[in-house]
């Protein structure tokens, strides 16, 4: 009997400690899809803003009273651009990615007010990359997103919340629509 007690004991050891395994390797797995998530992001977004210069560089020639809104392109781009590949500042990224979104979406509203700027090829095919690459961003930042409610869910959800804690994993931000972003589209803009 002495015997049976002992092997109950152990079997619920070992059935603590795998669980206790399983848990924490889950957790990590699911960081480790946020930090790969946030990656994709980050490569599309170093696409954005490769295709940033070509833009800049025809608009100006033809954009002279848009000056400012060029310069606040160029400076967000350079921010960003400066910044470390470290998932340590992605809440600067997401930041000045933001930032850099609606400034860029001023930017097309204005090339709207320049005729031979919207029918110079370069700059169409340019500003249709760079659509292209925003579509692409809207797909890595859903991914991310996805990503970042399973860690969230892991870390906040009990037991797996006591391992996290121990094991000091957290959860990260979401991508979120900027302020500008939520507004609504005044459509007699691109009608002067």
């Amino acid at each position: 009997m002495h015997i049976d007690i002992q092997i109950i004991m152990v079997i619920i050891a070992l059935f603590v400690v795998l669980w206790l395994y399983f848990t924490y390797v889950s957790l990590i797995k699911k960081r480790n899809k946020v930090q790969e998530a946030f990656a994709s992001v980050d490569v599309q977004l170093k696409k954005r803003y490769d295709v940033i210069p070509t833009i800049l560089t025809i608009a100006t020639k033809f954009m002279q009273h848009e000056r400012s809104l060029i310069e606040e392109v160029t400076k967000l781009r350079t921010k960003y651009t400066n910044l470390s590949n470290s998932f340590d500042n992605i809440d600067e990224k997401i930041s000045l990615s933001n930032e850099l979104a609606n400034k860029m979406a001023n930017l097309t509203v204005a090339v709207e007010n320049y005729p031979q700027l919207k029918s110079d090829q370069t700059m169409v095919v340019a500003m249709q990359t760079y659509n292209e690459v925003e579509e692409h961003i809207a797909a890595a930042r859903r991914f991310y997103n996805s990503a970042v409610n399973e860690l969230k869910n892991a870390v906040e959800i009990f037991p797996s919340s006591l391992i996290a804690m121990l094991c000091n994993i957290k959860s990260v931000e979401f991508f979120y629509a900027s302020e500008s972003e939520r507004q609504p589209v005044n459509a007699s803009e691109f009608f002067k």
